[in-house]
């Protein structure tokens, strides 16, 4: 369950792109993915480095070679907050899934997502992707934490 706010149409089409994306993701369909985005996005990933910018396709088709059959996703805790033409989502994700490695993935991360109406199009401009990080002094990354 997502909990709107704001114009509950515009709600649907953010919701419908924001879909769309999440579906290329878990299909490890990069040109899917990027086509959602606009041209001058910003993104804080859970990889380095620190900020990504621009759509970033081949990175996106590594990390997708690097998996072993979809990507899992799932997310709670959503909320979508929807003006004229600017979107807020965020969420806690679940990502789950086998590395050609054979390392099992499932991990829960905090997400953001923020949108922008483009010709009449919404476009993902911002996104942010974190986990928390131990606060003991080891800087340690907070891995196994659950909603």
């Amino acid at each position: 369950m997502i909990e709107i706010i704001g114009n509950r149409d515009k709600a649907e089409a953010v919701n419908a792109v924001l879909a769309s994306w999440a579906s290329a993701l878990g299909n490890k369909d990069a040109a899917g993915v990027v086509r959602h985005l606009s041209d001058d996005v910003v993104s804080f990933t859970l990889a380095a480095p620190l900020v990504h910018k621009g759509k970033g396709e081949k990175g996106l088709e590594g990390w997708f070679s690097t998996w072993e059959g979809p990507i899992g996703g799932d997310a709670v805790d959503a909320r979508l907050i929807v003006g004229e033409d600017v979107a807020f989502w965020t969420g806690l994700v679940h990502m789950t899934g086998r590395k050609t490695d054979g390392v099992d993935v499932d991990l829960w991360f905090r997400q953001t997502l923020g949108l922008r109406k483009e010709a009449g199009i919404w476009k993902i401009v911002h996104e942010h992707a974190s986990v928390p990080f131990a606060m003991d002094g080891s800087g340690l990354a907070e891995l196994g934490l659950k909603p």
